[in-house]
């Protein structure tokens, strides 16, 4: 089982409840969930979790930004990125603008 530490907060709230003796119906009631509900969150807490990804420093760019700068390396315009990141052309622009800056400032 993982540590608490490593738990989320619902799950670490709901073991807490279930070791202080509440049953899983008023659990349920307390979160406005179903049984089954709280059944999962037991059962998903007690998988061991791979370890946290690296800190934000490793990686300047939001994933939003790999994507536009990936997309722009392959060959696509700003009007095809608007539509497929449902924004404006001029606003795919300035993303990429930025993504470049932050690129040329980790370097």
């Amino acid at each position: 089982m993982s540590t608490t530490t490593e738990l989320r907060p619902v799950e670490r709230r709901v073991l807490a409840l279930t070791e202080a003796g509440l049953d899983d119906g008023e659990i349920a009631r307390r979160f406005k969930r179903g049984e089954r509900w709280v059944a999962q969150v037991r059962r998903l807490a007690g998988i061991e979790r791979p370890p946290s990804t690296p800190a934000a420093d490793d990686e300047p760019l939001r994933p939003l930004e790999r994507r536009v700068l990936r997309w722009r390396r392959r060959g696509a315009d700003h009007e095809e990125l608007a539509r497929r990141f449902r924004r404006s052309p001029e606003h795919m622009a300035r993303i990429e603008e930025y993504a470049n800056y932050k690129l040329a400032e980790a370097a």
